[in-house]
């Protein structure tokens, strides 16, 4: 893989974790300890009755990979360096052990959260607002494009967390309308999106103004040198949590069916979506390659524009569709499971199941990469009367309702 490969999809970790490691023991002693104890269920986490509430109103029921690992350590005051793709529930992460450690009394800004785009700073304060809802916690974004002094009107007011971009977060601080005295949980969310956007002097300088002794959590997909840097600065004996990169998530994804009944009818259903399709990048799964070269042929013969792929084709062909499809040029693209895995396409929002999957782990690696955070996905499952099983299947492995597709698909999307 020459070059940076995008978001942190299929870089080289090896080289990255032996650079890491080298950069990291200091004195011969390593700089991070890593954690490893597992909490299955929420309620194992000593963490306190309203905010449970809070997590289960929510929507959770069992806390995915990264919560299971990353909420304690948090509570416990440690300094973290959770390392995760994004879609694994980061959010709720820091969110949890954030409104662990509020004291509520204290209408201060006790927490501040950065994040690299407004989008993802309304996300979190979303995402804070709600689990905190029996907590009464006070949430404000402080992010660009919005009123200064509307943001010095809130914050005089009284928060107990401040979510925001860099820029706006540091000008608050200096007009000292955010105070930093009470602050004590700092948390840098998607740290590599906020270093690659050249945000790294300001937060060493939101860094300077805050008390010496807080709480550092830094979450990130990938850790390039620069997040390492600032984790050895500002980081005490933090502990790392490493999430493997194949944890992925249908939290986000609206999930549908429609019911075509035979077979026969697949091809029809799917016509008469093609238009929603290629308003957006879509990704069409069957389950041999036969029907891939099948469903190709039927829908170019009725002049629908779709790309190819899968594992007959040599490599090399394989990489110049797949470069296609990932640059936008082409929009609709029919594969196998073969290959799902491989489809880490950052854009993709439509994912249609023209056959379900033969084994119900599949779902998860067809449709799970397209609800990214903060990305809206969408997934329609075509299912004929022999399929019903299957369906109720899937719905049972992962604790989902699909419900049946609405006639407004283009607005879900």
């Amino acid at each position: 893989m020459a070059g940076a490969a995008p978001e942190g999809s299929q870089f080289d970790t090896r080289h990255f974790d032996s650079k890491m490691n080298e950069l990291l023991s200091t004195d011969g002693q390593d700089f991070f300890t890593s954690y490893d104890e597992v909490y299955d269920s929420f309620d194992a986490m000593g963490l306190q009755e309203n905010l449970l509430r809070g997590i289960y109103a929510y929507g959770f029921e069992k806390p995915s990979a990264i919560q299971q690992r990353g909420i304690v350590p948090f509570t416990k005051g440690l300094d973290v360096i959770q390392q995760a793709q994004s879609g694994t529930g980061k959010t709720a992460t820091f969110c949890s052990g954030i409104l662990q450690q509020l004291d509520y009394n204290v209408v201060e800004c006790q927490a501040l959260v950065l994040a690299p785009t407004r989008e993802l700073a309304q996300q979190i304060e979303k995402v804070m607002r709600a689990l905190g809802d029996y907590l009464g916690v006070k949430v404000h974004a402080c992010v660009g494009g919005t009123s200064v002094r509307e943001d010095q009107r809130i914050l005089s007011a009284g928060v107990h967390v401040v979510v925001g971009t860099p820029g706006r977060v540091f000008d608050m601080l200096r007009r000292q309308s955010l105070r930093a005295d009470y602050i004590k949980m700092f948390v840098l969310d998607e740290a590599d999106e906020m270093l690659s956007r050249g945000f790294k002097d300001q937060i060493y300088d939101i860094f300077q103004l805050l008390p010496s002794k807080v709480q550092v959590g830094v979450f990130s997909a990938t850790m390039p040198p620069e997040a390492l840097e600032i984790t050895r600065k500002f980081m005490n004996k933090p502990v790392r949590i490493l999430v493997k990169r194949d944890e992925l998530t249908l939290e986000g994804i609206k999930q549908f069916y429609v019911n075509v009944e035979k077979e026969e009818w697949k091809l029809e259903t799917l016509c008469d979506l093609y238009e929603t399709l290629a308003i957006t990048q879509s990704v069409i799964f069957v389950n041999t390659r036969r029907k891939v070269d099948w469903l190709t042929d039927k829908m170019r013969s009725r002049d629908h524009t779709v790309s190819a792929t899968h594992g007959d084709m040599d490599q090399n062909t394989r990489d110049i569709i797949m470069r296609e499809f990932r640059s936008g040029s082409s929009r609709v693209l029919i594969t196998t499971d073969l290959l799902a895995r491989g489809i880490d396409v950052q854009q993709v929002s439509l994912v249609i199941n023209y056959d379900l999957p033969t084994q119900p782990e599949n779902y998860l690696h067809r449709i799970g990469r397209s609800g990214r955070f903060g990305r809206k996905g969408v997934a329609i499952n075509f299912v004929t009367l022999d399929d019903e099983r299957m369906l109720a299947d899937i719905q049972k492995f992962y604790n989902v309702v699909v419900e049946e597709l609405p006639s407004n698909v283009a607005d879900l999307i």
